[in-house]
């Protein structure tokens, strides 16, 4: 699965154990912080959690 960072838009790739998952999960390009809620490999919701000093400075 995957998904765009909201604050780089990097793709991030998610393996098949977050096909049903509710939490966090940090871009590997920017560092931003992104609440994500997936259920049966659809994405149902996505959020910013948390900017890094790194990510706030792009935008």
């Amino acid at each position: 699965m995957k998904i765009n960072c909201l604050s780089c838009g990097h793709i991030i790739v998610l393996d098949d154990a977050y096909s049903d998952y509710e939490g966090s999960v940090k871009c590997y390009t920017c560092s931003a912080l992104l609440e994500i809620k997936l259920s049966e490999g659809l994405v149902k919701s996505v959020k910013f959690l948390e900017l890094t000093r790194i990510a706030a400075a792009e935008i």
